[in-house]
Order: C-alpha cells, then structure tokens, then sequence
C-alpha cells in the first residue's frame, strides 16, 4: 500500500499474489499516483484479502458485472475489468493521462498495441496450450520465440521508436508533453522483455535509443524508483508472463541472415 491521498477509500487491485504479470501496469500507476491502494491478494484472509478474495469476486453468482479473469480495479462500488480499462481511469483521475479527446483515445489504442505485445510474450513459452506445463511444449516454444525474437519485437519495438520519433510535442514521452500511463506502459514491457530474453535483446539499445532513454526517464521518476526498491515490487519470476528460460532466448537473426535464407 503507498501513502494516503486525501480522505479517499483505497483502490483495491484483484490481481494473483506473487506475480507482476498484467496486474503490474496498474500497480505502477497507482504508484505513480501516489495513490492509496490495497493488493486484495497479498493481504491476509483475516483481513479480507487474499486469492479467494479475488477470486470469489469473480465467480459471484448475483453480480452483474463479472470480470472475466484478473486484473481488475474496485473503487468503491465501481468494478473495472481489464488493465487497459483500469488505467483509462486511473490516468483521467490522477493526471497519468492526456485531457484532449484524441489524446485519451491515441493512448488508449496504444496501450491495447503494448497489451498485443504481452499476450505474444506468454504465447513464446505457451504456443500450444495454457493449460499445459512449459516443459510439454518446449519444442514449440523454441520455434514461437525464434519467430517472436526475429520478426515481432523489431516490428513492435520499431512502432514504438517510431511513436516517440513523431510525437510533435517531443521524443521525451508517448504521448504530448507529459507523462503519461503509456510511458510507465512501455517501461514494463521492456523491462519484462530484457528480464526473458537478456541475450537476445542485448545491444538494441543502441537499435531503439528513443525506447531505451524513455526506460530510464521512467526509472528515474521519484515515485517510480522508490516502488522499484520497495518490497512491493513483486519480482521478475518463472510463473509470470515474462519468463526467462535460457533456450529461448536466442539471438535474433540479423537482416544478412534473413537474406541468405531467402
């Protein structure tokens, strides 16, 4: 929990103890926020909290609002499902977000693209099944993550270089002038993605420098790096989306080898 703002009830975050996975984009901007909030399953049963607190909220026969599966918001009354949902409100009320019309709906669209990105990141050690253990489906594992590393993070990464590049305001953030949720966004997932695949990312700092110097700015953010040395940042591990095992992570292809392939 951060410190209180106002005399405001805390935000509850429903999202799997132990684990960054989606639920960290709408930590770290409640943290941003400086906003009083309660991670329903790292709290104790005694106290209301823990992972049958989230997930009875889930499987509630009388609710009319039933979040499909975690991360999702409560405030108050109010239940939102779904991160991208869940920052759209976050970011309107504590300043993460743009206040012009296409501005909320660039970083919304952005935010889904970010949101396309991590589901392609759980499919390099799940290509087959969610159901099944990692180790059932290595082999395809190692063909979805060469095909991920080759073609899919330069062109994702290439999109997100190019946003910063074109942004009339500047190349300091996403989206206008200031930050925004998207840029604590883009910090996660290159965070994530240097924690699964270290070797095979490693130089393209130099690749994408707009990317790579949005990854510090973010950092260096005085809420952001005081949650960062905090015991609430919940770390990298082999039970999130971001995995790192160390045969997938293989070099990507350079352009000259793509051409004696052809």
């Amino acid at each position: 929990m951060t410190d209180t703002s106002g005399g405001s009830p805390p935000y509850e975050l429903h999202y799997w103890d132990g684990l960054q996975g989606r639920g960290e984009f709408i930590r770290l901007a409640l943290e941003e926020a400086g906003a009083d909030y309660v991670d329903i399953s790292r709290e104790p049963e005694s106290e209301q909290g823990g992972t049958s607190a989230m997930l009875a909220r889930i499987k509630d026969r009388h609710a009319t609002v039933i979040p499909f599966a975690p991360p999702f918001l409560k405030v108050g009354e109010l239940i939102i499902p779904q991160t991208a949902n869940a920052l759209i409100y976050l970011g309107a009320r504590h300043g993460l977000a743009p206040t012009d019309e296409q501005g909320q709906y660039w970083a919304n669209a952005l935010q889904l693209t970010i949101a396309d990105m991590v589901a392609e990141v759980h499919d390099t050690h799940h290509p087959i099944a969610a159901d099944q253990y990692y180790e059932d489906q290595k082999d395809a594992a190692k063909q979805r993550s060469k095909s991920f590393l080759d073609t899919r993070v330069p062109k994702f990464l290439g999109y997100f270089e190019r946003v910063l590049e074109q942004n009339p305001a500047g190349d300091e953030w996403m989206v206008g002038s200031m930050r925004t949720y998207v840029d604590l966004s883009i910090f996660q997932l290159i965070e994530g993605l240097n924690y699964a695949f270290p070797h095979a990312l490693a130089g393209t700092a130099t690749q994408w420098p707009r990317l790579a110097a949005l990854r510090e700015r973010v950092r260096e953010l005085p809420r952001i790096a005081r949650y960062i040395d905090s015991p609430r940042r919940i770390p990298f591990n082999e039970t999130g989306i971001f995995r790192h095992y160390p045969e997938l992570d293989q070099r990507a292809s350079s352009p000259r080898d793509h051409k004696k392939e052809a």
